[in-house]
């Protein structure tokens, strides 16, 4: 990333930022720095582009598709994440 002005966002922001970006949940001001920040950041770009691969393939992801040990791992996961 380029040097970074006050109004300039990090990527560590961008991470931060990234779903309300992808969800459109943005206000205008932060939607342009984050726009911003992603032409001086290739990382960022390559960043984003995997969250929207994720969210792709989530998306298309049935409980039919994964065998029982996977879903079990899974269930698990969540309910022990939930918990803490």
């Amino acid at each position: 990333m380029a040097r970074s002005h006050p109004s300039e966002i990090t990527c560590a922001k961008l991470v931060e930022l990234v779903t309300a970006y992808l969800e459109g949940a943005l206000p205008p001001e932060d939607r342009i720095r984050f726009e911003q920040h992603l032409v001086m950041c290739e990382g960022c770009v390559t960043y984003l582009d995997q969250m929207r691969e994720t969210i792709r393939l989530v998306g298309a992801l049935r409980e039919e598709h994964l065998d029982d040990h996977a879903r079990d791992a899974l269930l698990h996961a969540f309910r022990t994440w939930a918990s803490e």
